[in-house]
């Protein structure tokens, strides 16, 4: 695998090269970051390693996506016949990713590419992207991600890792997709000898720098009705408020809701997020909710991350410890305690 060296006074001229093959994608400069999109002629990304409060999720898996649509107009040949819109696949290179955010979309994925169903939105955006990290140097004191089978400097999801060395970035090339991406932005210099080395003491001293912790060891030999039942989960979810926060913030939740909306003569089926949190979630159209209760609906949440998901899909929990939902939560729940409670019954 090629290290390269790019130095930062022709980054944005390299980026601006592949903006000729690439829709370039990236966290935003301005304000708080929120989140990633794509960028503008003359916009760039945010180079400087914060965490963006909503994850990259919304590349491959949107907030809000039309689906179909659907003429209403009289005399129209295809009136009321909803068709798909069509799928867009321009190549995408999505740059300053978080490692443990290019792992999380590939949780998300197992959940829309399976042997039974294959959603074609989510699996056309997801090939349609070069995966550009940027390791996390500096992790924060919610950080976790060691302990769920990613960390700062995570190469397994991504096709080129960036790493901050002040004036310039060592790009270590990891897929022949990287390798085109690379190209195409002119970045060719070899990093050279001590490269390896440089690259290997960071990602030591990042490792080193996460002192927060997960244990979930003995939540998986527990049988699920017993983790269900368990006697704390009265107190464990008491503040929760079921705002919602952590689902939307969260980097690997997929919960979706399909709605029909007419504007004129035209008619959209759309696809929005939607929150395991709210009580009309699983209300049933008779107006029974097998999940009536905050604690019901908090449990479920913490029960599917940590339990029922890893039975499904032998990937480990369903969560890359980037620490959102702590940070983000108003009422202070930490998933780190819930899971310890949780791993403690077990």
């Amino acid at each position: 695998m090629t290290i390269l060296r790019i130095d930062k006074s022709g980054w944005n001229q390299g980026l601006d090269r592949t903006r000729r093959t690439y829709a370039l994608v990236g966290p935003i400069a301005e304000g708080e970051a929120p989140g990633f999109r794509e960028l503008k002629d003359g916009e760039y990304p945010a180079m400087d390693g914060r965490q963006t409060r909503l994850s990259p999720k919304g590349v491959v898996f949107p907030a809000s996506q039309v689906m179909m649509t659907c003429s209403f107009k009289e005399g129209d040949p295809k009136k009321d016949m909803y068709e798909s819109v069509e799928i867009d696949t321009r190549p995408r290179a999505v740059v300053a990713i978080r490692p443990n955010d290019a792992k999380a979309l590939q949780l998300v994925r197992l959940n829309f590419d399976t042997d039974e169903f294959r959603d074609p939105y989510v699996v056309a955006a997801y090939g349609a992207c070069t995966w550009i990290g940027l390791a996390v140097n500096a992790p924060s004191a919610t950080d976790f991600s060691t302990s769920c089978g990613t960390g700062p400097f995570d190469e397994s999801c991504l096709d080129v890792m960036l790493v901050d060395d002040g004036d310039h970035y060592l790009a270590r090339v990891l897929t022949d997709k990287g390798a085109a991406w690379a190209a195409c932005a002119g970045f060719e210099t070899e990093a050279g000898d001590g490269a390896e080395a440089l690259l290997a003491s960071k990602k030591e001293a990042a490792e080193k720098a996460i002192t927060s912790s997960l244990s979930f060891d003995r939540i998986q030999d527990k049988p699920v009705l017993d983790l269900h039942g368990a006697a704390h989960w009265d107190q464990t979810t008491f503040a929760c408020l079921n705002c919602g926060t952590c689902t939307y913030a969260c980097p690997t939740c997929w919960c979706f809701d399909i709605q029909d909306e007419v504007h004129g003569d035209t008619g959209y089926r759309m696809r929005n997020w939607d929150s395991c949190m709210t009580s009309l979630f699983t209300r049933h159209g008779s107006g029974h909710n097998p999940r009536e209760t905050p604690m019901q609906r908090t449990r479920q949440r913490f029960m599917h991350k940590l339990k029922y998901f890893p039975e499904k899909y032998g990937q480990g929990i369903m969560c890359v410890g980037c620490g959102r939902c702590i940070d983000q939560c108003p009422a202070g729940i930490d998933i780190r305690e819930v899971c310890a409670t949780m791993n403690a019954k077990a």
